[in-house]
């Protein structure tokens, strides 16, 4: 296996006190990596406790096999966090006493060129966590029309130049397809000040790699499966790493924890909603300025913790 580094895992403590509610029973993380909160979670658990790791990416999962060989009481599985309760239900795991979702991407990812995650160095635009799949950054970005690439932009990147950047990669596409991150970049650059191109090249990857893994999607779907895949007190401990995931985090946590979702003009309730966890981060943690320090990219971390109050349901 070729030399990969993964980022050392971000608020990682933190996490751990958050997720372990008891040394036995299982606890998923759902978004291996390079196993670093894995290997966290499997130093605290005791006796029939058991960790499942996921993650869709091969090389996550060869790299983090071989770093926790030593442990006989982890699976590691190939997967999506949208299809935790099927990965769960094949193993015979459920119910889980804990679920941890680090969303993002990884260092490796960023820093392995043949991936094309990075407007930084040169390589074929892929962003597929999943490389089997065939949905691509090369097929969006030569094939999606320039109101579909605005939509893209705006909705996953939210950046003001939208438009003239997704009427400029079709301009520039007629003339041959445009297959590598520099290519994309440097056309990006055309239509965007100086002073702007790097938050905006940022935004724009950023944008095609949602659209690409459909990760908000796969949020919204993954957080309901985790939670429903949680025993009656177990945790759900997420770290997000921009406004829109952490947006969709905060807006699930808050509709789970209402007993009524009527309207407020509504002179009774009539929904029948109960309340179904309980916050326990009232505001998202943050990593501490040394933490920051030794790992830039965790400055962006947001991490939020709901504990389920309702009973396991069997799936």
């Amino acid at each position: 296996m070729r030399q990969v580094y993964f980022h050392e895992p971000v608020l990682a403590e933190t996490v751990v006190d958050y997720l372990i509610i008891s040394g036995s029973g299982t606890y998923v993380d759902c978004t291996l990596g390079g196993a670093g909160h894995a290997e966290l979670i499997l130093q605290k658990l005791q006796g029939n406790g058991m960790l499942v790791g996921i993650d869709a990416d091969p090389d996550a999962l060869v790299f983090s096999r071989e770093k926790l060989k030593k442990y006989s009481n982890v699976r590691i599985l190939r997967g999506f966090f949208d299809q935790l309760d099927a990965l769960l239900m094949q193993e015979n795991l459920l119910p889980a006493e804990g679920v941890l979702m680090d969303l993002g991407i990884s260092s490796f990812q960023i820093d392995a060129a043949e991936k094309g995650f990075s407007f930084q160095s040169e390589g074929q635009l892929d962003m597929r966590f999943n490389p089997d799949q065939e949905l691509s950054a090369e097929k969006i970005v030569n094939t999606y029309s320039a109101e579909a690439l605005e939509e893209i932009f705006r909705l996953y990147g939210e950046e003001k130049n939208s438009r003239r950047i997704s009427q400029r990669i079709v301009q520039e596409r007629d003339s041959g397809a445009i297959r590598s991150t520099r290519q994309l970049a440097e056309v990006i650059k055309k239509v965007v000040p100086v002073n702007y191109q790097v938050k905006s090249l940022a935004r724009i990857f950023q944008a095609i790699r949602i659209e690409v893994n459909q990760e908000l999607e796969r949020l919204k779907t993954g957080l309901e499966k985790a939670f429903q895949s949680l025993t009656k007190n177990g945790r759900l401990v997420v770290i997000s790493y921009h406004s829109l995931e952490d947006r969709i985090v905060k807006e699930f946590f808050r509709y789970k924890e209402k007993d009524c979702v009527c309207p407020p003009e509504f002179p009774k309730c009539i929904c029948d909603k109960v309340s179904e966890i309980r916050i326990i981060t009232k505001k998202p943690v943050t990593p501490s300025s040394d933490e920051i320090n030794k790992n830039p990219r965790s400055r962006s971390a947001k991490l939020r913790v709901a504990e389920k109050i309702s009973e396991y349901v069997e799936l």
